[in-house]
Formats: C-alpha cells, structure tokens, sequence
C-alpha cells in the first residue's frame, strides 16, 4: 500500500491580498496630505526666508544710496530669485507711488500694512488682492509693519 503525505500548501488566499490592499490605500491616504502639508510649509518658509533676505538687499541699497529705495527689484545687485512657486516676488515702492496709489498691501481694516515699501508673494494659488482679509490673500507671504512681520497673510 502507498502512503501518500499530503502537505497543506500555503499561501496568500484573495482575501488576505483584498485585506493587504485596503490597509495600504488607508495609509497611502492618510500620508498624502500629511506628506503636502510638509511640502507647503516647507514652501512658506523658502518665501519668508526669500523675502527676509530681499529685504536686508533693500535696505542696504537704500543705505548705499542716500536713503532711496529701489524702484523695482531689478535694481537690487544679483539675480532676484521666484518664489517657490514660481512667481515673481511683487514690489512696490510706496514713496515714488505716492499717496493714493493703487497696489498697496492693506490689512482687514484697509490700513497699509508698511509705509516704505510692499514686498509679498502672492503664495501657491499665485492670486492676491489688495486686503488681507480677501480670500485670494489669505496664502499670500506678505513683509508688514516696516518689515517686523514676514509670515502668512491669514496670520497678520
């Protein structure tokens, strides 16, 4: 008589690889958004980083130049960098502007937000409107109070 063995062959049955894959779509989708958040502020802090360092290129060009501020950035030594999103960074030079001009950066009760210069980004939906209380603003990297606050526009 012959003896057969049966060995249990083993191996992944479909539901142990339906169960494998949903776990992973879970983890996929809760590190996504976690993985963009990262991503966004690490962006933020390039642009505030950028415009801190533009600033001081500012401000030594005026100390250079009998107290005149640049009239665009161009005139800043080097290269001026886009923001990390891809768009210039935006300038106003309030005094040549002068009073009453169009463009200037106000906070959520219309006051400007500095009386020398505006420098800003217009952040990663690349929109911006003239308050800060404006949605499209919200993102936007803004210089305030002579340049004693760089950060978020939401934040000010």
């Amino acid at each position: 008589m012959t003896e057969y063995a049966f060995r249990k062959i083993s191996g992944f049955s479909l539901l142990d690889l339906m169960l494998t894959l949903v776990i992973a779509s879970l983890l996929a989708a809760l590190a996504v958004p976690a993985y963009q958040g990262f991503i966004d502020k690490g962006k933020n802090a390039k642009a505030i980083g950028d415009i801190g360092s533009l600033s001081v290129q500012i401000e030594s060009f005026r100390l250079r130049n009998n107290d005149r501020i640049p009239v665009n950035l161009n005139e800043l030594p080097g290269e001026v960098p886009l923001d990390p999103w891809g768009n210039p960074y935006s300038f106003l030079n309030i005094k040549v502007a002068g009073p009453g001009a169009g463009g200037l950066r106000k906070d959520g009760k219309l006051n400007p937000l500095n009386t020398d210069f505006d420098l800003f980004s217009m952040g990663s939906d690349g929109d911006s409107k003239d308050p800060l209380s404006a949605k499209a603003s919200r993102d936007d990297i803004v210089r305030a109070n002579n340049g004693d606050f760089i950060g978020l526009g939401e934040h000010y």
